[in-house]
Formats: structure tokens, sequence, C-alpha cells
């Protein structure tokens, strides 16, 4: 019993110094701290959207090699999903947004949609962006 309220103060007093921004009960509920979780930057959730929205995000797009990099070309995975990059050409660590715009007119649900940038160095090759969302129709969102 004595090691349960051991555990107990330490859990009250340690976490909410580690997890300052979540607090103690946001982060035993998550089951990790919020800055423990490094977001992915090959990923983008939306959130809840409404039906018939357009958004927009820009992902950076960086050149880790040590040569001059070509962005080739770059497509996605359905016609309502545009992508474009403000740079086509990339010195060694330079970086350029890759613009994206989804319109969710027509979707219903979880939406996953793909962004392939193509690049002239064999060991990129092809690097895959995700933008997702939870649409919904002619409801109020739930934030």
């Amino acid at each position: 019993m004595r090691w349960g309220i051991i555990l107990f103060f330490l859990l009250f007093s340690i976490l909410p110094s580690v997890c300052a921004p979540t607090g103690l009960f946001q982060a035993v509920k998550a089951g990790y701290c919020a800055e423990e979780n490094k977001s992915d930057p090959y990923l983008w959730d939306f959130g809840q959207v409404k039906e018939g929205e357009i958004l927009k995000h820009d992902f950076v797009f960086k050149n880790q090699t040590s040569d001059i990099l070509e962005i080739t070309n770059i497509h996605s995975s359905c016609g309502c999903t545009v992508s474009q990059a403000e740079k086509k050409f990339l010195s060694p660590q330079q970086s350029t947004l890759i613009k994206v715009t989804f319109n969710s007119k027509g979707y219903s649900g979880l939406v996953n949609q793909f962004v392939y940038v193509h690049t002239d160095n064999s060991d990129m090759g092809i690097i895959k962006f995700t933008i997702k969302a939870q649409v919904v129709k002619d409801q109020k969102i739930q934030k």
C-alpha cells in the first residue's frame, strides 16, 4: 500500500512537469505526452471538416542530398487534390514548399489523399505526402 501512495505522489509531481501543456490526466488518457508525439512531416491531418470546404496545407520538402535536386513531377491520388512546388531545383540542404489543396466536396467520412513528389535522385525517388480529414455532411463539427 505504501508503494501505491509513493507511486501516486510521483505521478502527480513528475508527470505534470514532463507533460505540462497537456497535464496529467490528458497525458494518462492519451498514453503519452504531447511533446513525445513528434509529428510526421509527411502527414497532415485537417481533423473534422465540413463537406465542401477547400483545405490547404504546405509541406516542407528539403533536399537532404549533397547534389542539386530537381523535382521532375508532382501528382496526386485524385483530381480533388492539387499540388505544386514553389521551386523546381533545390541546392543541397535547401527547402521548398509543396502547396496542397484538397476539395472535400462530395466526400464523407475518413478521407486519405496522397501527393507524390518525383525527383531526379535515384536514392530519393518518389516521396509520398499524405493529407487526411474526417469529412462530415450537414452536421455541426465537434471540436
